[in-house]
């Protein structure tokens, strides 16, 4: 787009950017065109791809707290619209090759093609250096599952090689772990975690497409500039010195040496499986460029009529991943439009529906834009364990991501589905529209762990986060999910995730309405939703509400 942020700014809301002619009128006071007309601004080139730290996040969090303050919220944090959110930026570039001795001859894995690494630490260099590979399978210590991948090992001063997601993906046995619904074991952070809480010196999670739920250059793209990390007093020296990703390819020829072959997943869920010592070491060095500075949440509040104190959030990350990697076509500039532009964009229309509603609600309604997402939700983390409202007193959250860019459809998607409450108010609404609620299209990608509604959920505050579902109002049946299947391929954290006038953005109306009937519903309740039984969240809420 050729105007620049300036001009966006003063053209935002009005009817330059209408909605295409095809989209169908929405139940609710939240439109496709209000929404676009945000999504336009915030995926504009000028905002540089929304990294936090960069002057697209100067331009970006002021836009979204002036549409705050236009819209009438009052400022969210003891009168100011920003929470500082302190952050240190790492800018590691790690050697050109990691290189594997031990073998028959040595081999060097080239970065960026057969690995990804980086650091936590904040060091200047670090070093891994003869350090001996072990495959630990899943990297997974989940008692209540009786499963334990580190059992009798010692892995200190050594890096661990395990698998993404748990040993219950596509093991055909719905009893071990969740069967295909992913369990938090299955994420690559908590690889990360427990490799650390282990000692280990390095973990490499091996990369396969279907269990991890997006391709290799998912991983590189997003792992091709500086990260950042919320500060920590111990400058991160508790987790390893180096974490990252390898290729299955690459993988598989390290596990040939000890005899691992064939389907190393079945291997590994094993009940019998005991990490396996590769008989190989891997030397690898980080150079560090370490930058410490101050990100933002955006925050703006509508004050309860009755009972201000109790309060709903609505959440929604405004960040991307800046100018990068360029793709095929030169572009280096991620603008993040459906992620998360028009979560960002719902956001600030979500805002203006409660601002202009006649009977305000009794409960505070806040409007939560956070940083850091993208960088493994650092915004909301830091909003969670420093809360500006209490979370005794914070009935939900209500968070949007992503929400689909094809269009209204006849089924409602719930991220983690039959975690709490909430699941039922809307299965209410759905009733009556005539929908019908799904859970998660890809339970194996592990989604409820993967957006910011996790950071509220684990500290017990009720979470939810919805998106369209896969059967289109207005095409056949396989267009949504061919729609949603392109975008995960090819699109997603990718420069290509740019805004068009002719995005379709009912769907993502669609979400909004429901999500601001449920906000509305609980802002006028006195009681508050709960976990439902089974739930991993469930005593963290009980205790922090005394019960």
């Amino acid at each position: 787009m050729k105007n620049t942020y300036n001009s966006l700014l003063l053209l935002s809301g009005i009817a330059l950017f209408c909605a295409c002619k095809h989209q169908t009128q929405q139940t609710g006071p939240i439109t496709p065109d209000d929404i676009k007309s945000h999504i336009a601004v915030l995926a504009d080139d000028s905002l540089m791809g929304r990294k936090p730290f960069t002057e697209g996040e100067a331009k970006t969090t002021r836009y979204i707290s002036q549409q705050f303050k236009k819209i009438g919220l009052e400022p969210g944090n003891n009168g100011s619209y920003f929470q500082d959110v302190p952050m240190v930026e790492v800018k590691g570039t790690p050697s050109e090759t990691m290189e594997i001795t031990g073998g028959k001859s040595p081999i060097s894995l080239h970065n960026m093609t057969d690995f990804v690494a980086f650091t936590r630490q904040e060091m200047e260099q670090v070093d891994l250096k003869n350090s001996p590979l072990v495959f630990a399978g899943y990297g997974v210590v989940a008692p209540e599952y009786h499963w334990n991948d580190y059992a009798g090992l010692d892995v200190k001063g050594k890096t661990v090689i395990v698998l993404v997601n748990d040993p219950g993906f596509k093991s055909g046995d719905p009893h071990l772990f969740k069967g295909d619904t992913m369990t938090y074991y299955g994420r690559w952070t908590y690889k990360f975690e427990e490799a650390a809480r282990q000692g280990a010196a390095g973990v490499i999670v091996i990369h396969q497409t279907e269990p991890a739920s997006y391709p290799w250059h998912v991983v590189s793209s997003s792992n091709s500039g500086a990260r950042l990390y919320l500060q920590q007093s111990n400058k991160h020296m508790d987790r390893c010195k180096v974490e990252g990703w390898i290729t299955e390819e690459s993988a598989k020829k390290l596990l040939a040496s000890a005899g691992i072959t064939g389907d190393i997943r079945a291997i590994a869920r094993k009940r019998d499986f005991k990490a396996i010592p590769l008989n190989l070491n891997a030397s690898l060095t980080i150079h560090n460029k370490l930058k410490y500075s101050v990100s933002h949440n955006v925050i703006g509040v509508l004050k309860g009529s009755t009972t201000p104190d109790e309060c709903i959030i609505y959440s929604a990350h405004w960040d991307h991943f800046g100018i990068g990697k360029p793709d095929a076509k030169g572009d280096s500039i991620y603008n993040g439009a459906v992620d998360n532009g028009d979560g960002s964009a719902s956001l600030i229309s979500m805002a203006k529906a409660f601002a202009e509603t006649k009977d305000k609600p009794k409960r505070s309604i806040i409007f939560l834009a956070v940083t850091g997402e993208e960088q493994g939700l650092l915004g909301s983390e830091y909003y969670a364990t420093h809360p500006i409202y209490p979370l005794n007193k914070t009935v939900a959250n209500l968070n949007m991501d992503a929400l689909g860019n094809y269009g209204e459809t006849k089924d409602i998607a719930i991220t983690g589905k039959g975690q709490n409450e909430l699941d039922d108010y809307i299965e209410k609404y759905a009733k009556e529209d005539s929908l019908i609620v799904v859970g998660d299209s890809k339970p194996g990608a592990g989604g409820y762990y993967r957006s910011d509604h996790f950071n509220f959920a684990k500290v017990g505050v009720p979470a939810l986060d919805m998106n369209t579902g896969l059967i289109s109002k207005t095409h056949d049946a396989s267009w949504a999910k061919k729609h949603q299947d392109d975008y995960t391929a090819n699109h997603y954290h990718q420069p290509s995730d740019n805004y068009s006038p002719d995005m379709d953005a009912t769907g993502m109306a669609q979400v909004a309405n429901l999500l601001y009937r449920l906000g509305y519903e609980l802002s006028n309740e006195s009681t508050f939703p709960g976990w439902k039984a089974g739930s991993e969240f469930k005593a963290v809420r009980e205790k922090s509400l005394g019960k």
